[in-house]
């Protein structure tokens, strides 16, 4: 099928996501991807819980103070509660602060911290059911997805973080949805939603924290759109098309085939395609991460042995963890790391892991670590899958002469490989641990994997207000 530019004269896009968005029902989910969900929400909330720990979880409630924020709406892992609006954008800053949040592999979407904080917010207000509650989420998370796709890698090209600007539109027709909007009110939405779209990628210059803050505040301005669509007001009918829609702005030049675009939605199921995952750093570092464990696995490689190191990316992948190559072998802060993929690669060739603790201070100026980054490069691999998976290798050049080469073509945690139930239990315990106590983990845990059950989610929210040790 022939792609064509989105206008007003094709099928719009914003009509065709209502109507979608208002017929679906828990009957029309499959049920693999039900249970996939309540691991996405549970992995979601324990990373919630561990950013807790650190410093720019603490300054952002804090600023909650400086404008007041009175409100029975919950904070993951606090006794007090804040206004609507301010607990979606505090949820999504906690859920995605680490970095360590699933993400959709083919719009480079992370879906959940968006979708999640505007449908608990939501639901908690509407007084809605566990099962509504996870419909709500993955309505959103679907629609991101499909945006996303649609702009084929370019907002990251133009200077656009994907989250940032496409969380706010599924976030907005869920919210609209269980508000009680019809299509029209659904369609006025997500115009309201475009004026509101917004996420620079700035933060790779220096490191700084706004990138934590895009998918709160997605969700924060997508329960504001919702509101004001559900209430009348009047916003573009078509968000995506035109020559000031979303395409035209933060893709330009990219085509959308909106009749495919239609079918597919809540039909092919992009939850499928969300990938847990495995390290706390950016999931394009993930493949030559996991290929330099094996490596050092398989043949005991030791730092010491090697003259130098190759990582093998897609070159569109680059301008985010290669780029500026010497400022990547050296990191200045926890968030520069988490977008290097030399300082990846090499703390796992001299360690043998990659974990949160690896991102602080301390481990981040290991002399061992930052010499063997010194001695790695990058270089683009034909055999990458990306978009639509991030694959990634190494090839080792040992002092002996010897080489070596391990080659991910499809990174763990994405379809096909996707983290067990074990695996996703593990990492949440490990990281709801670090604030709360393992009995409380074990019993949000069993709380999450019975959500639908629920009638009223009084009983979860006290367990996500247990609070934080040190973070209140």
């Amino acid at each position: 099928m022939q792609a064509s530019h989105l206008t007003h004269q094709t099928a719009p896009l914003s009509r065709a996501i209502a109507d979608s968005v208002l017929a679906l029902d828990r009957a029309g989910v499959p049920d693999d991807v039900w249970h996939y969900l309540k691991l996405c929400l549970a992995d979601a909330i324990g990373i919630a819980l561990a950013s807790r720990q650190y410093d720019f979880a603490r300054k952002s409630l804090q600023s909650l103070e400086l404008l007041g924020s009175a409100g029975a709406s919950t904070i993951i892992g606090q006794q007090d509660t804040v206004s609507l609006r301010d607990a979606a954008l505090m949820n999504g800053l906690l859920v995605h602060g680490l970095d360590y949040d699933d993400t959709h592999l083919a719009s480079v979407v992370h879906c959940t911290a968006s979708a999640f904080p505007a449908a608990l917010a939501l639901a908690e207000q509407h007084q809605l059911s566990g099962a509504d509650l996870m419909l709500a989420t993955l309505v959103a998370i679907e629609v991101d997805a499909m945006l996303g796709t649609q702009a084929g890698g370019v907002f990251q090209q133009v200077g656009f973080h994907p989250t940032g600007v496409v969380g706010i539109f599924g976030a907005t027709v869920a919210a609209a949805r269980w508000m009680g909007g019809n299509a029209e009110a659904l369609v006025r939405a997500q115009g309201v939603a475009l004026s509101m779209s917004s996420g620079s990628m700035a933060f790779l210059d220096d490191g700084s924290w706004t990138k934590r803050l895009h998918p709160g505040w997605a969700a924060s301005a997508a329960l504001q759109a919702a509101a004001l669509g559900v209430s009348g007001f009047e916003g573009p009918a078509e968000a995506y098309g035109g020559r000031f829609g979303f395409y035209a702005l933060y893709a330009p030049g990219t085509s959308v085939d909106t009749e495919a675009v239609s079918v597919q939605l809540f039909q092919e199921w992009a939850l499928r395609t969300v990938a847990i995952k495995p390290f706390p750093i950016c999931h394009f570092n993930h493949a030559p991460v996991d290929a330099a464990l094996t490596l050092r696995r398989e043949h005991g490689v030791a730092p010491e042995d090697i003259e130098s190191v190759t990582i093998l990316l897609h070159e569109r992948q680059f301008g985010v963890v290669v780029d500026p190559i010497d400022a990547k072998r050296q990191p200045q802060g926890e968030y520069d790391a988490k977008f290097s993929v030399p300082y990846a690669v090499a703390t796992a060739l001299c360690k043998g892991r990659f974990n949160l603790a690896d991102l602080e201070d301390a481990a981040r100026l290991d002399a061992e670590v930052l010499d063997l980054a010194q001695r790695i490069d990058c270089a683009h691999d034909e055999r990458s899958r990306y978009p639509d998976v991030f694959s990634g290798g190494v090839k080792i050049k040992l002092r002996d002469g010897n080489e070596l080469e391990h080659f991910e073509l499809v990174n763990r945690g994405a379809e096909g490989k996707v983290l067990s139930h074990d695996e996703v239990r593990g990492k949440f315990l490990d990281n709801c641990t670090l604030t709360i106590s393992r009995e409380s983990a074990e019993q949000l845990w069993d709380a999450l994997l019975h959500l639908d059950e629920m009638n009223d989610l009084a009983a979860l929210t006290a367990l996500l207000r247990t609070g934080a040790s040190g973070a209140d």
